[in-house]
């Protein structure tokens, strides 16, 4: 099992490129799904939940790979006539995206079986709203040994008003829909940036979607879908962890491919932090300030401040000259960081869903222990600033979401490396 090392204390000059949005890869390649043929989609990050969701789309009996070379970031999807609609519980298990094959197959072949998803523990993280978009839309849905089964001759245009704000529920009901007869309206849909990523794939293969990236989306279903070629969009968490990177070494880093509309709730506060954010050359630089100003922040649903940036502003408030209240109201779990961070000398209490944070002079390197995906890049981030060796264990975690970060960061200055534990 490898383990990231950071000795703390360069500041980080220089350009890095973002790469493609896992958050939005993953249903897009599950959108293949939806038409016979060969899809191609370029950017796409290498990956571990990449990796995970190609090897779902071949225990089903597409035909998905990377390829390889200088092409190395182009996957391809043959879907054919002879496709199992079944996502295994031994890979859904490890990565909760996964589930969104269930709309897909549903939709196309009429019946799915798919394992109740897994992934980082930050929260419950329910279906219900899949299902209930599902089951308006005409499926039976049934929960048996840990999988649920849907089954439907023919998806019917339906009204979803989701509960409650759901990305991958929201995907998850769209892909189903394209293919329902008639119109289909989603109300209280999610607002992502991947959201409208999906949606924009779904219409150059024939679907009709009006209103991606507002509470509203309007489907009308189609007879069929056609494969599709498509860039994925850049990955506006890895820009925004790039960003606070340059802020928390005392550094000055163009970001490049990073969007500013979808960062513009991270840019508020890191210049709020008393960051200077700039836009220029197809990217954004971060200059960092002499001083940290303290940031109150509240996690919500896009277009607001993301959850999964919490972690990394909150090492940042972690040297700030002040406190700073940061309160997570998405996920419940979402503090598990705390722990390591304290290890590390940070003045941090957690009050429920509110963590205080009382800026440090410094922190120091020790050894830590990534609970999930952001909490590693958090870490990492930690020890850009601290004094002395940090070593960041079980960082599978940061595989799953960052494409070799400690290259990249390598790159601007930093002092990191990848060993085996």
């Amino acid at each position: 099992m490898d383990k990231i090392v950071v000795k703390g204390g360069p500041a980080l000059h220089g350009e890095v490129k973002v790469s493609g949005a896992k958050n939005a890869a993953l249903p897009i390649l599950a959108s293949s799904l939806l038409a016979d043929g060969v899809s191609t989609y370029r950017n796409v990050p290498d990956l571990v939940d990449v990796a995970t969701m190609l090897k779902v789309l071949n225990t089903m009996g597409c035909e998905a790979e990377r390829l390889t070379g200088r092409q190395k970031n182009v996957c391809q999807v043959g879907v054919g006539g002879n496709i199992t609609p079944e996502a295994p519980y031994d890979l859904v298990k490890t990565m909760r995206a996964s589930v969104l094959v269930l709309g897909p197959l549903v939709a196309r072949y009429g019946r799915a079986r798919v394992s109740m998803p897994g992934g980082c523990a930050i929260g419950a993280r329910p279906i219900d709203q899949h299902l209930k978009g599902l089951k308006a839309l005409g499926a039976e849905i049934t929960l048996t040994e840990g999988y649920v089964e849907a089954r439907a001759k023919h998806l019917k245009g339906g009204t979803v008003n989701f509960d409650c704000i759901t990305v991958t529920g929201t995907e998850n009901v769209l892909m189903a829909a394209v293919l329902a007869k008639g119109r289909t309206v989603l109300e209280n849909c999610a607002r992502e940036p991947e959201v409208e990523e999906l949606a924009r794939v779904l219409n150059k293969m024939g679907a009709k979607i009006e209103g991606a990236g507002t509470s509203v989306i309007t489907i009308d279903g189609v007879d069929s879908l056609r494969p599709v070629e498509h860039s994925i969009l850049p990955d506006r968490i890895e820009a925004g962890t790039l960003l606070v990177a340059a802020a928390i070494s005392g550094g000055d880093v163009l970001v490049k491919h990073a969007v500013p509309e979808h960062l513009e709730a991270v840019v508020l506060k890191l210049r709020e932090a008393g960051c200077t954010i700039t836009t220029e050359n197809g990217g954004m630089r971060c200059k960092a300030p002499k001083s940290i100003h303290p940031v109150d922040v509240t996690t919500t649903e896009h277009p607001g401040f993301p959850t999964d940036m919490q972690a990394q502003l909150m090492v940042l408030m972690c040297v700030a000259n002040g406190t700073s209240v940061i309160s997570e109201h998405i996920f419940e779990n979402r503090f598990m960081h705390v722990a390591e961070l304290h290890r590390m000398g940070a003045d941090i209490t957690i009050q429920g869903p509110t963590a205080v944070v009382k800026g440090v002079k410094k922190l120091s390197g020790a050894p830590v222990m990534a609970t999930d995906l952001r909490a590693s890049a958090s870490l990492i981030l930690a020890g850009l600033r601290a004094e002395g060796r940090t070593e960041v264990a079980r960082v599978y975690h940061l595989d799953r979401g960052y494409e070799r970060l400690e290259r990249k960061l390598r790159g601007l200055g930093a002092d990191i490396r990848r060993m085996k534990a």
